[in-house]
């Protein structure tokens, strides 16, 4: 069932979202050679608790951490631990916050050090893929419209998408419906209505879309351990607008992503 917010619970989840988005923008000169994932995780962590929020992620149901550290053929959910980042490597980020009741969520691919162009190039498209559904969101429209321009963006690519995992619905839980999967058909699946907060967060593999889950019960890789990643912003929609919830407090970016024409 879709929970329907109201504009003062869209503000709420803003606060939340505009947090998490601050964690990525402090960690950043962090992420680099000789940087362990526990290192990021407990930056991240303390930032957090000092902005009067918690970590959603901290043992939810019974994650360890209080981020998720996908690095290299990591799909999501990598658990920080002692590996230390080396140069060309990337890593993802994924930060949800939890301030005054409400959740955001908000991810970001890194490039450590000197990348080679080719990883470079899967960081930037899959970024681009991410706008590309953003913009496909509109009031009217059906959720298969945002895979429908994610996957029209990327198999022409030789990208391949993660299935298994998908957006969610977002507000006093962390997940909800509806479920945006970041391959689709146009016209297909729930109908995008005012009140709607959702997270489009494709999973992008340099390889082909087979993955399997560690023994930890988390830690998500590609089977053909090539490269996996992966940009996330939370989303809403009004009446008349569609914002992105999920920018930083220094962002010169409009949050509106798109207007109603009078």
């Amino acid at each position: 069932m879709i929970i329907y917010k109201t504009p003062d619970e869209i503000e709420s989840i803003r606060k939340s979202g505009r947090l998490a988005a601050d964690v990525l923008t402090f960690i950043e000169p962090h992420v680099k050679p000789g940087a362990s994932c526990l290192e990021l995780n407990d930056l991240c962590h303390d930032f957090i608790v000092k902005h009067g929020a918690t970590p959603s992620p901290l043992n939810y149901r019974g994650f360890p951490k209080s981020i998720c550290t996908s690095v290299n053929d990591v799909v999501c959910h990598g658990i920080p631990g002692p590996y230390k980042l080396r140069d060309g490597d990337i890593v993802n980020l994924d930060i949800t916050t939890f301030l005054d009741g409400f959740h955001g969520d908000t991810s970001k691919t890194f490039l450590v050090g000197k990348c080679s162009r080719a990883v470079r190039q899967l960081v930037g498209d899959a970024e681009a893929s991410m706008w590309e559904g953003i913009r496909a969101v509109k009031p009217g429209g059906h959720v298969g419209d945002i895979g429908h321009a994610i996957q029209s963006f990327l198999e022409p690519k030789g990208y391949s998408i993660v299935r298994e995992y998908c957006g969610h619905g977002i507000g006093r839980n962390f997940h909800e419906d509806p479920h945006v999967v970041h391959v689709g058909r146009k016209g297909s699946g729930s109908a995008l209505k005012p009140g709607m907060v959702f997270t489009i967060e494709p999973m992008v593999n340099q390889g082909d879309d087979e993955i399997y889950v560690e023994d930890d019960d988390w830690t998500v890789r590609t089977k053909d351990r090539k490269l996996s990643a992966q940009f996330e912003h939370t989303v809403a929609i009004f009446e008349d607008r569609v914002e992105i919830l999920t920018l930083p407090s220094d962002s010169e970016l409009d949050p509106v992503v798109w207007r109603r024409a009078r």
